[in-house]
């Protein structure tokens, strides 16, 4: 069978996607590992457009329940199958010349006239002693999603670009006091946004950080670093840990196919959400866009979708 559109994802912009897809009468095949994305994991969501306060496990069944609500003649929908490979593949007969695009996962392989890739990105974790146990138990890596969370609490923000120190402004606005610590000596953040949080008296930072562990009970109470300069050793009290360190995109199936930044995000066109690539959209965090928002990937691949069904239905 060849699909008009394969549909790689199952977060806020995979399930835009399958339902608008759907509504437009295109043969479509919804592939995903799981529902929900990054998001899935908070607490709670007091951003989702239309919705006050969300948790994130129940935004991944609303996504989920939406998309297969539209389940049947036109879109099909393969959960828990892992995307391995995308390549272009030309047939050719007498009277047709068509270019399709193989999607290979690991369960089986699958032909399409188009694809959307949605796969978003996840976050660098840090990975000392404790991390992982105080994940989601004072170690956040959405300031958006939970940040409110820690009103009037002393808080740390690690990372040294933009996105830590637009984190630590958001904090600003609640916190008690907001600590960003670097392991470096130099940010890479704009110069005014930095001039601008650090006028802040509330906050404070640390540079030429090493992080040694994560302390605490039921919930975070510190974090230890040593100084890289004196040799010090310092417990940090902290009662939220807010990781900012990078993304890293969930592209590697494509790496080979279209063209990418240096940080494997996919390349593309913002008015249309096209890649290098005939045939090939991308949508959401796994792309080169400026801010990464679930309202915002949720867009986007409407964007695609819209672009893609004229694409389609004017060849």
């Amino acid at each position: 069978m060849i699909y008009d559109l394969i549909i790689i994802g199952g977060g806020p912009a995979g399930a835009a996607a399958g339902v608008y897809a759907a509504r437009k009468r295109l043969c479509s095949l919804l592939l995903t590992n799981t529902f929900g994305g990054q998001s899935s994991v908070s607490e709670k969501i007091e951003n989702w457009i239309g919705t006050v306060v969300i948790s994130g496990e129940q935004l991944a069944e609303n996504l989920r329940s939406h998309v297969e609500a539209y389940a049947g003649d036109c879109l099909e929908i393969r959960k828990g199958e892992l995307v391995t490979d995308i390549k272009k593949e030309h047939t050719s007969t007498p009277l047709d010349q068509t270019e399709l695009i193989m999607v290979t996962t690991d369960k089986g392989e699958y032909q399409a006239r188009a694809v959307l890739v949605a796969t978003g990105s996840h976050q660098r974790k840090i990975t000392v002693p404790g991390a992982k146990k105080y994940e989601h138990k004072g170690i956040t890596y959405c300031a958006s999603c939970d940040g409110p969370m820690f009103s009037d609490m002393d808080v740390v923000v690690l990372g040294a670009g933009n996105a830590a120190f637009e984190t630590a402004s958001q904090l600003l606005a609640y916190a008690k006091s907001v600590t960003l610590i670097h392991r470096g000596d130099t940010f890479r953040a704009e110069p005014i946004t930095i001039e601008k949080v650090c006028q802040n008296p509330h906050m404070c930072v640390i540079k030429n950080a090493e992080i040694l562990e994560v302390k605490g009970d039921a919930m975070v109470s510190s974090i230890v670093y040593k100084d890289k300069i004196s040799g010090k050793v310092v417990d940090l009290p902290t009662q939220g840990i807010f990781v900012e360190i990078g993304q890293l995109p969930n592209t590697s199936f494509v790496k080979d196919v279209v063209t990418m930044t240096p940080y494997e995000q996919i390349i593309i066109d913002p008015r249309t959400q096209k890649t290098s690539v005939s045939g090939i959209w991308a949508a959401g965090d796994c792309t080169d866009i400026l801010y990464h928002q679930n309202n915002i990937a949720a867009g986007d691949a409407v964007r695609a979708v819209e672009d893609i069904y004229v694409t389609l239905r004017t060849k």
